[in-house]
């Protein structure tokens, strides 16, 4: 894929949520995430620079992010996302709506509750973080349909492959990604490291399974 072939795109609604382009007013928001440990355990910051899934290797001195203890570090974070040619086309911010009804004419604001996409057209890799309050109630499942189901955007919007880098302690993530459909296609010990020590790597790959891309 070329990243002529990325323009701006509407916002996803799904049930629940908006998947939509990343802003600056996101900031706040981004340094809960970004700032709760659970939620940073297997992070690490893009690019990624595994490029060959099907040969995967030890990945020297690669770091992975810390809890940010500051909010300029989530600035520079928000940055790159904000410059990235995937912003809003394949990688989204998650927002939980809260549309206005007759009885509740005033609903809450819209919350920010995640992100979920491909950061890196070169090895079209997808990363996914929800805040902590929000596991375990399908909001990932929701958004992993609208980017990868039967109609998913990604696809539509050209992607061939995706691929996924997971430790095997990440059970949440394993599991919705298996969930999808993803496969495993190897493994490899202490490939990158974090706050908590050396992570070891399950590289896992799904492939598009017919979906014709959108003009």
């Amino acid at each position: 894929m070329e990243s002529s072939a990325f323009s701006k795109h509407e916002p996803i609604r799904t049930q629940r949520l908006l998947l939509r382009a990343a802003r600056q007013s996101d900031l706040v928001p981004f340094h809960q995430l970004f700032s709760d440990e659970d939620v940073m355990r297997y992070w690490y910051p893009p690019p990624h620079p595994l490029q060959h899934i099907k040969h995967p290797k030890l990945m020297e001195n690669h770091r992975s992010c810390a809890p940010h203890t500051t909010i300029l570090q989530t600035s520079k974070s928000l940055r790159q996302m904000l410059a990235s040619p995937t912003n809003g086309s394949l990688d989204f911010v998650l927002v939980l709506t809260s549309p206005s009804s007759p009885t509740n004419p005033t609903s809450p604001p819209d919350t920010v509750i995640g992100r979920a996409g491909i950061w890196s057209v070169e090895n079209s890799e997808i990363g996914f973080m929800l805040k902590r309050e929000c596991w375990a109630k399908g909001y990932m499942a929701e958004a992993f349909t609208a980017l990868l189901g039967p109609e998913g955007v990604l696809w539509k919007r050209g992607v061939e492959r995706v691929v996924a880098d997971v430790d095997p302690r990440n059970g949440g993530s394993m599991g919705i990604l298996r969930r999808f459909g993803f496969v495993e296609v190897g493994r490899a010990e202490r490939t990158f490291e974090t706050h908590l020590g050396w992570c070891d790597s399950v590289y896992l790959e799904l492939r598009n399974s017919g979906v014709k891309m959108e003009s």
